[in-house]
């Protein structure tokens, strides 16, 4: 089954050429929520990547997290909360705990935020997002999961296009690393 997802997810991506100002390719991942199938499995093939680690409670940032991460929630029959970006471009009306990231692959820094009263203590955290690649905005959640008193028990993802070293760190497993896609 898994070797199934994994061929379904390959045959649906796209490297796409913006054109002649663009200085690399742009990851197409939209056939991936077009396919039925892919869609019916994903959740639960991310959610086995940490079933054994018993979370409590699934994380997804903004904005293709806000798909993955109730698909990973249900399968492991758990809640999801949703971390929104944009501390000030963004309000929202209640307590929110922020976590700012280091530069993401463009050179940005964004805020991630989720509002307090979706996670505290004993809550045990799986981050949920389609692709790592710095590992950026796993930082800032798990600044966040930590301020909140809650545990992360590691990172769910797609696509892991990070080293090593980085997956090790942030506890990073995946349907797919980076270099099997290509170009």
């Amino acid at each position: 089954m898994a070797d199934e997802l994994r061929k379904r997810l390959l045959e649906q991506f796209r490297w796409i050429d913006p054109g002649p100002q663009a200085t690399h390719l742009v990851s197409d991942v939209s056939g991936w929520w077009r396919d039925r199938e892919i869609l019916a499995r994903v959740g639960p093939a991310l959610a086995e990547l940490f079933r054994a680690e018993r979370p409590t409670v699934v994380v997804a940032p903004e904005v293709t997290g806000l798909m993955l991460g109730p698909l990973v929630a249900v399968a492991l029959g758990v809640g999801f909360v949703p971390a929104y970006k944009g501390q000030g471009e963004r309000m929202i009306a209640e307590p929110t705990t922020w976590g700012t990231t280091p530069p993401d692959y463009r050179g940005r820094t964004l805020a991630l935020g989720v509002r307090d009263r979706h996670l505290g203590p004993g809550d045990r955290v799986l981050v949920v997002d389609d692709w790592v690649a710095t590992g950026a905005q796993l930082r800032a959640l798990y600044q966040v999961i930590s301020a909140r008193a809650a545990e992360p028990v590691g990172t769910a993802a797609v696509v892991a296009d990070c080293s090593a070293e980085l997956a090790t760190e942030l506890r990073v497993r995946a349907i797919l690393a980076g270099n099997d896609l290509g170009p």
